[in-house]
Formats: structure tokens, C-alpha cells, sequence
């Protein structure tokens, strides 16, 4: 069981970050709402700390659901018929485009939404935007980190409650090696925050047993 004093929690991440727009704010509300919530998917600390950088990196800092960016012509490089949009599972003229990155964790390609979306009991192949809601972004991102769906790497391997968290190679659970570095950077300090901020007992919430 989590619980965060979110004054607390708002002050230490002031300090760390600077002070969230309300929007961000308001995202990062959101998401701290559904961790209190889903104890399932967060087994200590370490996985939170690194699940809130993700978040957070991910979404350009907003915390906020976010569509990947550019131009129709620009997701042509999915379309089928490419290496790219052959490995997504994009069948069909426009798959490119209309399965682009959407979320938390940004779900691509009409194969992975197709994947996804069975899991949820979604139809996120008929309807992509349910992936921008709150809740389905958040189910896909904290699920999908925790079952690797996205990479096949999964929180575990990276968190366990007995040992020392390795946010660097964690990187792996999302996207290779990129930005790896930066992202760890954030996952240190928001396990700082919410160590702060935590109103359950601090070691058993991080995993660790205390002889008796």
C-alpha cells in the first residue's frame, strides 16, 4: 500500500523541479491518484520513483496524455510497407498516421494497439484517442511496464525489493538506451520525493525487512 502526503510531496518536488504549471500539475495529480490506487503494479518505491520519471520525460514534463507530433507525412516512414510499419503490424493505407504514439508511454502501431487494447477489454484498434484518456494511458503505461509490453523488460528485473534499483538500465523496459541517463537523473530524485512524502512505513514501502 502507497500513500503520499502530497503537501509534502508538492513541496520536495518544487525543490527538485521548480514549481509544475497548473496543468502539470493537475497531471501529476492524476497520476499520483491512480498509483494510490493500484498497488498491483507498484511493488516498492523504486518502481514508483522510476514509473513517475518515465512519465514525466515522457510527456515532454507535462504529465499529461500526449500525441506523437508531426505532420500526415511524417508518419509515412509507419506506413505499411516499410521495415518500420512491417515491425508496428500496420496493415492498411494510413495505419502510419492514425496509430502514432498516444499516452503516457506512447502506444504505436496498429499491432501493439491491437495487443493492448485485448488486454484492457478496448477496442483501441477502432477507437486509437482512448489511449489519450487519463485512465486507459495510465493502465497501458503501469501494466505495460510491469508485464513488458513494450520491450520486454519488465520493472522486476530493475527493482527488486532486495536490492539497490538500477534506473540507468531500466531504460530498457521503454526504449533501448535512449536518454537513459536523464531519465535515471529524475527517477533519483523523485524517489527522494516520495521517501519524503511517504505516510506508509518508509522501509517496508521500499521493500526492505527489518530484523526483528
Amino acid at each position: 500500500m502507497f500513500r503520499f502526503d502530497r503537501q509534502i510531496f508538492s513541496d520536495q518536488f518544487t525543490q527538485q523541479f521548480g514549481a509544475p504549471n497548473s496543468s502539470a500539475q493537475s497531471g501529476l495529480t492524476a497520476v499520483l491518484d491512480q498509483i494510490e490506487q493500484d498497488d498491483a503494479n507498484w511493488a516498492n518505491i523504486y518502481c514508483i520513483a522510476y514509473g513517475l520519471a518515465t512519465f514525466k520525460w515522457e510527456t515532454g514534463h507535462t504529465f499529461q496524455p500526449i500525441t506523437e507530433r508531426g505532420p500526415v507525412s511524417y508518419f509515412a516512414k509507419y506506413d505499411p510497407g516499410t521495415p518500420i510499419g512491417a515491425r508496428l503490424g500496420n496493415t492498411q493505407p494510413g495505419d502510419g498516421f492514425k496509430y502514432r504514439g498516444r499516452g503516457y508511454v506512447q502506444v504505436t502501431g496498429r499491432a501493439n494497439y491491437s495487443h493492448d487494447g485485448n488486454l484492457l477489454g478496448l477496442d483501441l484498434v477502432g477507437n486509437p484517442d482512448l489511449a489519450l484518456q487519463p485512465d486507459v494511458a495510465y493502465c497501458i503505461a503501469s501494466r505495460g511496464m510491469k508485464e513488458g509490453w513494450f520491450t520486454g523488460h519488465r520493472l522486476a528485473a530493475y527493482f527488486p525489493d532486495s536490492g539497490p534499483p538500477d534506473y540507468l538500465a531500466a531504460r530498457h523496459i521503454i526504449n533501448g538506451s535512449d536518454h537513459a541517463q536523464d531519465i535515471a537523473d529524475i527517477a533519483g530524485k523523485m524517489e527522494a520525493i516520495l521517501q519524503a512524502a511517504n505516510l506508509i512505513n518508509t522501509s517496508a514501502a521500499a521493500g526492505v525487512t527489518s530484523n526483528p
